[in-house]
């Protein structure tokens, strides 16, 4: 089969469409034959060889862990799929003419192919977040980086919570997120300021999806540390802050779709991009500046 694929660590320039042996659904998987993937910060980071001792990478590796196509093999003990079904997958070697994945969901009919997979690891991550405050209907919560992947996804789950958002972004952005539910304020200086103005009841929780140093603010407007999660900031400024980094809220895949099908869920595509270009997607993730997902179209 075909798959983007890189042979050493280093600058996108090591991203190559290679032929490799075909992986094969083993007892729990499917195997998808993949339409679409999507393009995360961590596959260039994982490339880049910055993440070797989470992520080892046995050579030639395949990036991606989003992918969306139809059920191509079904293994043994897997119910609720059949060979044909359109379906979105998380798991990893996302990049290729086919991947195996252990965790996965029926995708809409009427969803895009585009949408389909960008949605695993926003939806996945923002859940585990959400879950980790364990926050309850009529409380509120502040995303920072909110009009992000990640952060617009865990607007769209709080907000179907019954929760009181308030999000942060440029103000280009704030029309944006008042369309999916959030109470938009800027990022920055006087964060804590602007969102006791916005909240005077109290904040209850906090998600910083920025990694842009936000964390002693977010402290402070919760008044209780380990009411704040970060996906992004691993400098322990708060050293009590919750870090996140290991997928584990699998069931966000098919909430989401849910979601998707009563018209309350949705995510931003910057740009889709050949398989062949990928690198030219990674070099857009890299920069930080992409306005929405990044896809790859990855079928012939």
């Amino acid at each position: 089969m075909f798959a983007l694929t890189f042979a050493e660590y280093g600058p996108s320039s090591v991203l190559a469409v290679a032929e490799v042996p075909e992986p094969h659904a083993g007892p729990g998987q499917i195997r998808i034959k993949v339409r679409t993937a999507a393009v995360n910060p961590i596959d260039w980071k994982i490339r880049a060889g910055y993440l070797q001792e989470l992520f080892p990478v046995e050579f030639p590796g395949i990036p991606g862990f989003d992918s969306a196509g139809i059920v191509d093999e079904v293994g043994e003990g897997v119910t609720g799929v059949k060979v044909g079904d359109e379906v979105i997958g998380y798991g990893p070697t996302a990049q290729a003419e086919y991947t195996v994945v252990d965790h996965f969901t029926l995708k809409p009919a009427s969803m895009s192919w585009e949408l389909a997979a960008a949605l695993p690891t926003a939806a996945e991550t923002a859940v585990r977040a959400l879950e980790l405050l364990g926050l309850a209907e009529g409380q509120t919560v502040v995303i920072d980086g909110a009009a992000g992947s990640v952060g617009s996804a865990a607007v769209q789950f709080a907000v179907a919570k019954g929760l009181n958002v308030i999000g942060t972004a440029s103000e280009g952005n704030h029309d944006y997120l008042r369309s999916i539910g959030a109470q938009p304020t800027v990022y920055g200086e006087g964060l804590a300021e602007r969102v006791a103005a916005l909240a005077p009841e109290g904040v209850h929780g906090a998600i910083d999806a920025a990694g842009a140093g936000s964390l002693p603010e977010l402290a402070a407007v919760t008044g209780e540390p380990k009411q704040v999660v970060t996906i992004a900031d691993f400098s322990g400024s708060v050293p009590e802050a919750r870090v996140t980094t290991h997928s584990s809220a699998f069931h966000a895949l098919a909430e989401a779709t849910a979601l998707f099908e009563s018209g309350k869920f949705d995510l931003r595509i910057d740009s889709v991009h050949e398989l062949a270009d990928a690198a030219k997607a990674q070099d857009a993730s890299q920069t930080g500046h992409a306005a929405g997902k990044l896809v790859l179209n990855v079928a012939n």
